[in-house]
């Protein structure tokens, strides 16, 4: 069975992956470990003027502390399955379509995600990546509270 892990560093997402390698032991013949980050674009209305140096050292900090997460979540599946393939991504762009067309390229059989358990008010106003992905694998979804 193929695993895809997504991890963003929350306290959700090291409970996905700490459930996911327990609930799956035996089971799985690899997994692969995405971390996303979003791009950070020059806000039309700034008061001030920002370099675009500015700009991309965030969007290079942004990726280091996803690369970040990624390494430390694929260290430790492989940790608890030596011998299995652990790969690892790092991308930009939206978290649940990168999630999803990972999933989708790499041919997962599961998805494992955090919930943030934001409730029903918070995903009206924040949106839920859980809840999307959810909606559009090409896969089951193991969804971790």
């Amino acid at each position: 069975m193929k695993i895809l892990i997504a991890t963003d560093g929350s306290d959700f997402s090291k409970k996905a992956i700490e459930k996911a390698c327990t609930d799956l032991a035996g089971r799985a013949s690899a997994f692969k470990v995405v971390s996303v980050f979003e791009a950070f674009a020059p806000m039309a209305a700034e008061p001030f003027a920002v370099s675009a140096e500015y700009y991309q050292e965030l969007e290079k900090s942004a990726r280091d502390q996803a690369a970040s997460f990624a390494a430390e979540a694929a260290e430790e599946i492989g940790k608890r399955f030596p011998g299995i393939e652990v790969t690892q991504d790092v991308v930009m762009g939206t978290p649940n379509r990168v999630i999803v067309d990972t999933a989708r390229e790499w041919g997962a059989d599961l998805i494992v995600v955090g919930s943030h358990g934001r409730g029903f008010w918070g995903r009206m106003m924040l949106g839920s990546v859980s809840d999307a992905v959810l909606h559009h694998a090409p896969c089951s979804v193991m969804v971790v509270r």
